[in-house]
Formats: C-alpha cells, structure tokens, sequence
C-alpha cells in the first residue's frame, strides 16, 4: 500500500458557522490527532480529498499529510478516523486524521471477500455472511485491501471461523478463534415453520367445521 499525498492548511475559525463558509469555499473542516500529537484543526480541499478517496476505502487508506502552516511546511503520515457525511446530500462535514508510526502495528476493520461457488449452495443452501469485516492488526503498509474466503468446499451445514483463515505477511486476525464467519444454511429451516402454519391453519379449518353454526347466521 502506498502513501497517499493530501494537502491540508492550519484552521484558526472554530464553529458551525465558519464551518458552513468553508464548505461553501470547497474546503472541508478537519482534525489531526494521536497518541502523541495534540490536536490540530485543519482545512482540506473537497477535489483533493475525492482524488485521495478514489485510491481506497476512507478507513484504510495511508495518507502523507502535507500541513501548511503561516508559510512553513510539514508532513505527518496519517489515516481517516471518521468521515461524517451529510444524511441527505453525503456531502463532506468533517474529517478526523488520527497520525500514526508506520514502523508500529494498527489495529482497523477489513472487508470479507468470498471466492468460489459454494457445493452447498449450488444443492439449494442459502450462504449466510455471518462477519462482512474482520478487526486485523498490521504495520501500515501491509493493510490488506480485503481478507478473501474461499467457500468452495462449504457444504450444507458447514461453516467457517476465524480460526480457519490464514493471511499473508505480519497480519493477525483478531477476536475468538471460534467465531463463525461464513457459514451455508439449510434450506429446511426456513421451510419448516412455514409447514407448521399450514397444518395450523388446516386445523383450524376443521375446528370450524365441526362447530355448530360456523360460518351461518345467528
């Protein structure tokens, strides 16, 4: 994974006004903050930012932070936090930049890839995603873009859990070794409560009918 260039300038208006301005000025409203940094409010160019998206998901994307401040210059290598997007329009409001030492490990959620049509599904099993992402521990240039499944060999009534997935490199999988990630479902249990209610109505039906003056007029 390569390091992702964004430029970023020192923001001294605080509030939901000046925040509103910069939006309306195409600059969107950030924080930069970590384990060793203090807080520092930024400003980003909307185009900037939809270039560095383009690249890869917000949350795993490794940016190279180039902060402008009063005509001095530095970088800070980071990733996005939190993107907060308006609810109707998904427009930009703000951005959290959380810095980090590309020489130690970082702990974030990867997306589940399945690979393969599952022998269990093509015999009418319904394949359940049990996980859609997985929490991994890595050095930031070793994030994997996905973790791939492969659910080929999944039969009927098989599953598969964490501790049946192996990744490349130094990446650890994190949470209980046995937790269900995949799994295929047998098409039995769905159509087996849909049975009981028929012969529940085929019952009631006869009820009915061996009830005097069912159906008729009092």
């Amino acid at each position: 994974m390569e390091l992702i260039e964004l430029k970023a300038n020192i923001r001294a208006t605080v509030g939901n006004g000046p925040a509103r301005r910069l939006r309306q000025a195409g600059q969107i409203p950030a924080v930069l903050y970590g384990p060793k940094t203090e807080s520092v409010l930024l400003t980003v160019n909307k185009s900037d930012l939809d270039l560095a998206l383009k690249q890869g998901r917000s949350g795993q994307i490794i940016l190279n932070l180039v902060v402008q401040d009063n005509g001095e210059t530095y970088t800070r290598p980071a990733m996005i936090k939190e993107l907060q997007l308006h609810p109707l329009s998904r427009n930009y409001l703000h951005i959290d930049f959380y810095e980090i030492d590309l020489n130690r490990k970082i702990t974030l959620g990867i997306p589940i890839v399945t690979v393969g049509s599952s022998v269990g599904v093509e015999r009418g099993g319904v394949l359940q995603i049990i996980r859609r992402e997985l929490e991994v521990e890595c050095l930031p240039f070793e994030v994997p873009e996905s973790i791939e499944i492969d659910i080929t060999d999944l039969d009927m009534g098989d599953a598969i859990h964490l501790e049946d997935i192996s990744l490349d490199g130094d990446v650890e999988l994190l949470g209980e070794p046995n937790l269900t990630v995949v799994t295929v479902l047998s098409p039995k249990l769905e159509e087996e409560p849909e049975e009981e209610e028929e012969l529940e109505e085929e019952e009631a039906e006869k009820e009915d009918e061996e009830t005097p003056g069912a159906g008729g007029e009092e």
